[in-house]
Parts: C-alpha cells; structure tokens; sequence
C-alpha cells in the first residue's frame, strides 16, 4: 500500500473506494438531473406558464445556471473554514426546498426565482464533491476517480429526460421538481449518515475577506490551473449550448416527438463510456496526452460538421447524429482530466480552488451556452459553429497552460 492510498484510506475512515465514488456521483449527478430531467418538459411549462416565444423556455435551464455559477464562490471558502460536510448539507436543503416549491409556483416569473434558489443549493454539490474528491486523490489517481464519478453522472442524461417523460404521464410538470427533491432528500441522508469529514484540520483556513481574497489569488495565479479551467469552460459551453436546445433540434428539426429521451440518452452513453475509457487508460498514458488528443479529435469532427451544415444546411438525421456523437464523444476525455489538471497544483486551497474554478466554468459555460442557443435558427448550423469555435479558443488556453507543448506527460513545476 502506497502513502497516497494509506491517506485515503484513513480520510474515509471505513467508506470503501466504491461506495465513495458512488457518493460523489450521486452528489454531481443532483445537478446533472437538475438540467436533463426538465427538458422533456420545456413545452408543457410554457404552455403551462403562458411563455409564447419558445427560445425563452430555455430561461429555465439559464436561471438555474446562473444561481449555480454565483454560489460556487461561497461554498469554497466555507468549506475551507468549517469542513466539507455543514456546508454540503446546508446546500442539499436548499435543493431539496426549492425544489418542491417550484412545485407550487403561479407564474413563470416565480419558477424562474425558484430555479435560481435550486441553483445556489445545488452549488454545494458540485463545489464540495471535487474538494472532497482532491481531498483524498491527487495527480493521475484523481483523474481515474473523477472519470468514474464523471462516467456515473454522464450517465444521468441517458434516463433523466425519460424518467422526465414518464412522470409527466402520471402527471403535469410539476412533479419532476418533486422527484427531483426526494432523490436530494436521499442523498442528503446517505451523506450525513456515511460520509466522513475529509479536510485536514491544517488546511483549514479562516474565514475572512483577506483569506478568501488571498485564497482566489492564489487560484488565479497559477497558470496551469487559470487556463486549463478557461479551457474546459469554453468547450463545455458547446454542452450547454446543446442543452438548451436539444429539445428544439431533436423535437422541431427532426421530428422525434417521444424518441427524444431516446437518442439523447444514445449520445450520452458515448459520453459515458469516454469516461470510463479514460479511467482505465489515464494511468498509463497520462492526463495530458489523452486529453489533448480528445481536443484536437473534438476540434476536427466539429470542422467537418460545421463544413457539410454550411454546404448542404439540413443534415440528414443519420448524419448529424454520427458527427454529434463522435464530437461528444471526446467530453469524457477531456472534462476529468482538465479538472484534474487544474485542481492539481491547489490541494492546499482545494474548497476554494473548486470554488473559484467551479464559478468560472459555469459563468463561462452558461454564458457561451445561451449564446449558442439563443442562436438557434431551425437549423443545426449555429450548434455546429459554436461546437467548432469553442475547440478552437480552448486549444489556445492549453497551448498557454503547456508554453506551446502538447501531449507532455508532466509540467514543469509552476
């Protein structure tokens, strides 16, 4: 047994490598629900709520990002003062109220506010999971655990839009937020219950405006962590872009009506099984090598997506379907590793690190997202420019990250 082994060992204090994985996933897979199980939904919620222009339905994926992005910046530095579990508990009940109040809601405007409430709840989950995470692995290691994590929450699109559509037979949209409260009230449970607390008492750090704004400056100086986080923001923007208009392409363009669930749920397995690819092959060839390899594979299908939809405008569905999943294909590769590229050099500031990162990636990616899907024009072509855009712009911040090498197996102390 090697030291780093021993450490985890001792900070889960009896919590097998299993059950923890599975733990952290459920705690990202709260988020990941939070956004795919609403999108079989978007029509009847604005039929419902009187929302006449159907690109505003996607409000509701972006004032759930919006509160998201802006807790982030809280949750660090708590979770560097008082430990990982108060403030993960604190922010699951959030979650779990605001989502049955959404249940109850009179007017768009009032959902809205709701979703921004359930946002800054499910903040926690995405904050403390990579602090807790980073805790107890570090290097290639935390790449092979966030791949799995990443593998169980990619997994969570394939069923959230069909468990979505199966609620709303039972009954109106107003019952998802209700699953979706049961499912944070479980996972809230299993936490208290299970999870130990994993920060070093010596990494505790207090809780002051000069101590958080140190703590930021310390994230923002490094440069492998600054530009690897702006990367991943940027091409995970293409996601979110998808996500907001996943209901109108795959609904409005292609006519799938109740296959909808189906092929999104088809694409997320590829992105699922990249992540599990990469967790059995990290160890041996690196996070770098095998993410930058990804990139540069997003960057190329994307070109050659955004070529055809330029010379023939409507993609015959097979087709598109064939460059999309290859594209999203490389998330998996790319998102795990680039987190733990980033997180790497922070294990020192790793509550605040995950913060600050966590808050840039969903305010970039968020941001990048509505613009790709407030562009939405009935075709796929604005998914496709963004989709290549974005590959290009994060090839830059990596190529910033390596001083120009890519596919190195280590850095450079920074």
């Amino acid at each position: 047994m090697d030291a780093s082994t021993a450490v985890s060992e001792t900070r889960l204090k009896g919590v097998g490598k299993f059950e923890f994985i599975a733990m952290m996933a459920m705690l990202m897979a709260l988020n990941a629900l939070a956004i795919d199980m609403m999108l079989p939904g978007l029509q009847q919620i604005g039929a419902s709520l009187g929302v006449e222009n159907e690109n505003h339905r996607q409000y509701v994926i972006s004032a759930y990002l919006l509160g998201f992005a802006f807790a982030q910046l809280a949750y660090g530095p708590l979770a560097d003062r008082f430990g990982r579990r108060p403030p993960l508990l604190l922010g699951i009940s959030i979650y779990v109220l605001a989502a049955g109040a959404a249940m109850f809601v009179p007017s768009f405007g009032a959902l809205l506010a709701m979703r921004f409430v359930h946002g800054i709840g499910s903040a926690a989950t995405r904050v403390i999971s990579v602090s807790i995470i980073r805790d107890v692995f570090g290097g290639r290691r935390m790449a092979e655990v966030m791949s799995l994590v990443m593998m169980v929450f990619m997994i969570v699109p394939v069923i959230a839009p069909g468990v979505g559509q199966v609620v709303m037979i039972f009954g109106e949209w107003h019952l998802i937020f209700g699953f979706m409260a049961v499912m944070a009230l479980l996972a809230g449970i299993w936490i208290w219950v299970r999870l130990p607390e994993t920060l070093d008492p010596a990494d505790k750090r207090p809780f002051t405006p000069m101590t958080i704004l140190r703590g930021f400056g310390i994230v923002l100086s490094n440069r492998v962590a600054l530009c690897y986080t702006l990367a991943s923001s940027i091409v995970f923007g293409a996601l979110f872009g998808f996500i907001n208009s996943a209901q109108q392409i795959y609904v409005g363009i292609y006519d799938l009506g109740t296959m909808f669930p189906v092929v999104f749920a088809g694409v997320a397995m590829f992105m699922a099984l990249s992540s599990f690819l990469n967790s059995r092959l990290v160890g041996r060839f690196g996070m770098r090598r095998l993410s930058h390899g990804a990139l540069i594979g997003f960057m190329t299908v994307s070109f050659i997506w955004f070529t055809l939809s330029l010379m023939l405008g409507y993609l015959p569905f097979p087709l598109f379907l064939a460059l999309f999943a290859l594209a999203m294909f490389q998330f998996g590769l790319i998102g795990s590793n680039f987190n733990a590229l980033a997180m790497e050099p922070l294990g020192h500031v790793a509550g605040t690190a995950s913060s600050v990162l966590g808050f840039m990636g969903t305010a970039c990616g968020g941001a990048i997202g509505a613009l790709i899907g407030q562009s939405f024009d009935g075709t796929t072509t604005p998914l496709a420019i963004g989709y290549f855009t974005v590959s290009v712009v994060g090839l830059v911040f990596v190529l910033i990250a390596e001083k120009g090498r890519l596919f190195q197996p280590h850095n450079k102390p920074v």
